[in-house]
């Protein structure tokens, strides 16, 4: 038997016809899921077990499997999402966090040198708290060019542990040169301008033996702040609906839909699909369900996909991604994962020396202080700081840069490198209506580029998709021709 993981790190492949397990591969001999595809644009992530492919499938959260051989012949879920909630405080929800986070983090790294991206939140800080002397660390932050120092928090975490550190700047145009390999890494389920890791990818094989990330902490260990008694399921498919669906992520769906003649229209049937997920969910706190369906859909599925980029060169831990986490989850009152308590108290229990550093949710205030960051002396220090970055924008002539897309799409160069992809690839231009994508790409340039940002990344993934799909059948029609060649010889 084989068992999935209550989050899954890594998809596993079966073909939905055979129910044999499969390698994925960009196979033309697939029917393209279009409905799939269409929740894939407004998402930015694939629902459920679909993919690209109606024929391939991807082996849910949880699920136990009988095999014979290389097929599955039962599959069944063998733990699921629940909130039973334990009567227990502030003070010992943190003490049994520490135990049980400490522990997870000892097996992980035990005898090997750590690698771990820093920032000024407090995932990673947690995760830099829970390390000890004996561990020997390599850690980095990433800025943008001619963004804010955000590497500045990850250098004060580091010295303040004793840490190697080395921050790195996301250059414009990197994605270019990185794109293909970035697209056999991914293969295409994940748009391409969020892996930021890519930028140093050729070094990460001298930096240690094991990645130590804090993906997912945010989510365990928070919630939406949902009053339980005021939500109905209509409000509660509202609210998630709002949190998928990117910024001009409806606007393509929609019209791709249309231009698909695919029945009905997109917002019903991601509706009824989000419904159908739901309702699958068997829990009455509305957080403890939001946070049920994330971990069971957006996580494996949005999450996960670029942590292949890591795990090309080195095995990942993932303290928050562990089992035990999972379920130690379930049994923690609501109230206590509100506003990232537990998490807080931890490092001001572990270690005092990182709770001093500004929060960069909250800068300049850190965790002792943060409640006072609506206070007039710290408005009064980010209004000056913002004034700063805007006045020495202007000095400079230069834009300044929050989001990593700005880098890779803006300017002439770029320009020229996205006109490439979505109007000079013929393999494109079978699988995605043209007209689409030159209306999407004006819209992008002419009207707004932030709220059209996500559908370009979309149809540059799509690009990038088709043409693998149309190398993979070059290189098979070859290979069968190359045969008929031994064939006719022998």
């Amino acid at each position: 038997m084989i068992k999935s993981p209550l989050i899954p790190s890594q998809q596993t492949f079966y073909n939905a016809n055979s129910h044999e397990m499969v390698d994925f591969n960009f196979n033309s001999g697939y029917t393209l899921d279009k409905e799939a595809i269409c929740f894939f644009m407004a998402t930015g992530f694939f629902l459920d077990d679909t993919t690209h492919y109606n024929e391939l499938k991807v082996v849910k959260p949880a699920t136990a499997m009988t095999m014979d051989g290389n097929k599955i012949t039962e599959a069944k879920t063998y733990w699921e999402w629940h909130y039973n909630p334990r009567d227990i405080g502030l003070k010992q929800a943190t003490e049994e966090f520490a135990h049980l986070f400490e522990k997870i983090t000892r097996e992980q790294l035990a005898g090997k040198k750590v690698i771990m991206p820093l920032s000024g939140g407090l995932d990673s800080r947690s995760q830099a708290a829970a390390l000890t002397d004996e561990n020997e660390v390599f850690s980095y932050s990433y800025k943008f060019d001619g963004g804010l120092e955000e590497s500045g928090y990850g250098k004060a975490i580091a010295e303040a542990k004793g840490f190697k550190f080395q921050d790195y700047k996301i250059e414009k145009s990197y994605l270019w040169e990185n794109i293909d390999r970035l697209s056999d890494i991914n293969r295409c389920f994940s748009e391409f301008t969020h892996p930021r890791q890519m930028v140093i990818f050729n070094e990460y094989s001298q930096m240690g033996d094991i990645f130590y990330l804090g993906h997912w902490g945010d989510v365990l260990f928070d919630n939406d702040g949902i009053s339980n008694d005021k939500v109905s399921n209509e409000q509660l498919l509202s609210l998630i609906t709002k949190k998928i669906i990117k910024k001009g992520g409806l606007d393509i769906a929609q019209k791709l839909w249309q231009a698909w003649g695919l029945p009905g229209t997109f917002e019903n049937a991601l509706q009824n699909r989000l419904l159908s997920l739901l309702d699958e969910i068997k829990i009455d706190n509305v957080n403890a369900r939001m946070r049920a369906f994330k971990s069971l859909h957006w996580a494996p599925r949005w999450t996960s996909i670029n942590l292949s980029v890591f795990e090309q060169h080195h095995p990942l831990a993932l303290p928050y991604y562990h089992d035990d986490m999972c379920k130690f989850i379930c049994t923690v009152p609501e109230e206590l994962l509100a506003n990232r308590q537990i998490q807080i108290e931890y490092i001001k229990m572990r270690s005092p020396e990182l709770a001093n550093i500004p929060w960069q949710s909250y800068a300049p205030c850190n965790l002792y202080n943060y409640k006072d960051f609506d206070k007039a002396e710290y408005k009064v220090q980010r209004a000056v700081k913002k004034a700063g970055r805007i006045v020495n924008s202007k000095i400079l002539n230069k834009k300044f840069i929050q989001r990593n897309w700005e880098l890779q799409f803006l300017g002439k160069d770029n320009d020229m490198m996205l006109q490439e992809y979505l109007f000079h690839n013929s393999s494109f231009k079978k699988v995605m209506p043209q007209g689409l994508v030159q209306e999407l790409y004006k819209a992008f340039k002419k009207e707004d580029s932030v709220k059209y940002a996500h559908p370009i990344s979309m149809l540059l993934t799509m690009s990038l998709f088709a043409k693998k799909q149309m190398h993979t059948a070059s290189v098979k029609t070859s290979n069968n021709l190359d045969r008929q060649t031994m064939v006719r010889k022998n």
